[in-house]
């Protein structure tokens, strides 16, 4: 017919809709990419015999899309939408269009209009999506339950929903609809796996096993599930389960050489590493490592990394250092570890070295931001207080992205706080928490801070149990709930955050000693006396920076008066009245 009658528009659309019906059975058809090039030329012709055809416009900016010729699907569905501002599909597939493109800002510009004149479920979704991607989470979540208003049964709807409320630090929120969708969609592993993620970092570690054991039986080889399970294991102490399950990960991966993901192993080996050095193995959390550097050049820069820090989690400060040599004469121009080496030489109690090292590498210019952040943990591990705190303030003025901003009130907050200047460390811990409400080691240094003092006991318990759901397995935080219920005088509580945190760092002087303080105040004194001893012993292994003679003094006080009442407790139990 065609042959006949080139213009024949009823000819062209049944082929057009012929060679889309193909498209939608790829099984049967091998040569998906030529049917899709057909599809294409007849919808090309429609356009070509009757130019304002909206339906074969829409139909060929989708085939476009699918073909990745993304300028030219643009500029179809521009064309349709100046002939027909409201057309609800063009304006849902330009707008996915600008997403999946990364140019949120473009599609929040074209829906905002049409989100006002009674949208679709589907423009009100795609909306969402824009706001997820400029990090504006509030009106995500806005546009995300208007668009489940309109169709409360759509998955893809209130699994952006979830996501906007994650994003917020809403969890029970989106356990909620995490939940809901297992109704929705009771097949997919991933809701299971986001449930327990959820569980996991509200502490409900029971109910995170058994939807990760939900999500395995769907996907008994996610990588994603795996990693999760080992995770878990980790936050329950369980180091040899989590060891095992990586392992076996690991094994699985390598034994098919053609489908091995470098990307994916590397996180599986960083983990892995980890739970080594929790375990205070630096032997094997090295070893992991050093496999992890053998799966690309990538991999190996970040692994090198690692490698330095295992050895300075262990305290072995002179072999950290010889690595990060090592590494800076491979590769003189890496400012990471110029970094680290400075940072180890403060760790070693050379803090004028580290200083003067560092204060060489600038430049004088907006460069220099790092250096002085780099400068102000220096000093402030030196209690070269007053320096730090300049360096601090210079790292903020020359800062210009939003984290090294926040890690400048940081460090000016955290000076502030080793001064006793609490008003000011507060502020400055204001501003990182305004920045991202969910930054773990701000929520946890200023509930601590609050802690200590004993004031505002109730919001220091808040925020570091915050904290808690950012890094579930994080030793430093556990202390800091835990001394946060002793100051309320919830022993109980305390005593449990505690044991979970000497669990995780047995050599911390100062968790062993907030643990002695609680089984004192329970009446088990030899309990705390045990604990005690223990800690006068951890602090003659510090580090120098991490030595506090103030606290030594303060242990050795409380041993020397446990100790009397223990000898007089026995005495009177040899020789009874």
């Amino acid at each position: 017919m065609l042959k006949q009658d080139p213009n024949n528009l009823g000819a062209h659309r049944l082929l057009a809709r012929i060679y889309v019906r193909e498209l939608s059975q790829p099984g049967a058809n091998s040569n998906q990419k030529g049917t899709l090039q057909l599809a294409i030329d007849q919808f090309e012709q429609i356009l070509r015999i009757h130019p304002d055809e909206t339906a074969a416009a829409v139909w060929l900016a989708r085939l476009y899309r699918f073909d990745n010729r993304h300028e030219a699907a643009e500029t179809v569905l521009q064309g349709v939408l100046k002939r027909e501002p409201e057309n609800t599909e063009a304006l849902q597939q330009l707008s996915q269009l600008y997403v999946d493109q990364g140019r949120p800002s473009d599609a929040i510009s074209l829906l905002e209009n049409a989100a006002g004149h009674s949208p679709s479920g589907d423009l009100l979704a795609t909306l969402g999506q824009a706001e997820l991607q400029m990090h504006d989470y509030a009106k995500a979540e806005a546009s995300l339950r208007r668009a489940i208003e309109a169709d409360p049964d759509n998955p893809a709807y209130r699994g952006g929903l979830a996501q906007a409320l994650l994003s917020q630090g809403k969890l029970e929120d989106a356990l909620d609809q995490y939940e809901r969708l297992t109704q929705l969609d009771p097949d997919s592993s991933e809701n299971y796996l986001r449930i327990a993620q959820i569980s996991r970092r509200l502490g409900h570690l029971d109910e995170a096993e058994k939807n990760l054991l939900i999500a395995k039986e769907h996907e008994p080889d996610s990588l994603e599930i795996l990693y999760n399970e080992a995770l878990l294991y980790e936050t329950q102490g369980r180091f040899d389960d989590a060891i095992h399950i990586l392992s076996d990960a690991i094994a699985r991966v390598r034994a098919k050489p053609s489908q091995t993901d470098a990307d994916a192993l590397g996180i599986l080996y960083e983990l892995l590493g980890g739970l080594y050095r929790d375990k205070e193995d630096t032997a094997d959390a090295v070893h992991a490592y050093q496999d992890m550097a053998n799966l690309s050049p990538q991999q190996a820069k970040r692994a090198s990394v690692l490698v330095i820090e295992a050895y300075e989690a262990g305290h072995q400060v002179d072999q950290a250092l010889t690595e990060v040599r090592k590494d800076m004469a491979a590769d003189p121009s890496d400012r990471g570890y110029q970094f680290s080496y400075a940072m180890l030489l403060a760790e070693k109690g050379q803090t004028a070295d580290a200083v003067k090292y560092l204060q060489g590498m600038l430049r004088g210019g907006a460069q220099d931001a790092d250096v002085y952040l780099n400068l102000a943990q220096v000093q402030q591990r030196g209690r070269m207080f007053d320096g730090a705190r300049k360096s601090a303030q210079r790292a903020e003025e020359l800062s210009t992205g939003d984290s090294d901003k926040a890690m400048a009130w940081f460090l000016e907050g955290a000076v502030a706080e080793r001064e006793k200047n609490y008003d000011q460390a507060e502020v400055e811990f204001k501003k990182v928490l305004a920045q991202n409400p969910q930054n773990g080691e701000a929520l946890n240094y200023y509930g601590y801070m609050l802690a200590e003092r004993g004031v505002r006991l109730n919001e220091a318990v808040s925020m570091i149990q915050r904290s808690l759901q950012e890094d579930p397995a994080n030793g430093a935080f556990l202390d800091s709930l835990g001394w946060a219920y002793y100051k309320q005088n919830q022993l109980d509580q305390a005593r449990k955050y505690l044991e979970q945190a000497v669990a995780r760092t047995p050599h911390d002087p100062t968790v062993l000693s907030h643990l002695g303080d609680v089984y004192d105040k329970l009446g088990q004194t030899e309990h705390a006396a045990q604990l005690w001893e223990r800690a006068q012993i951890e602090w003659q292994h510090v580090l120098p920076p991490d030595y506090e003679p103030d606290r030594v003094a303060q242990l050795e006080q409380k041993l020397s008066v446990v100790k009397k009442r223990l000898a007089q407790k026995s005495t009177e139990t040899v020789h009874p009245q």
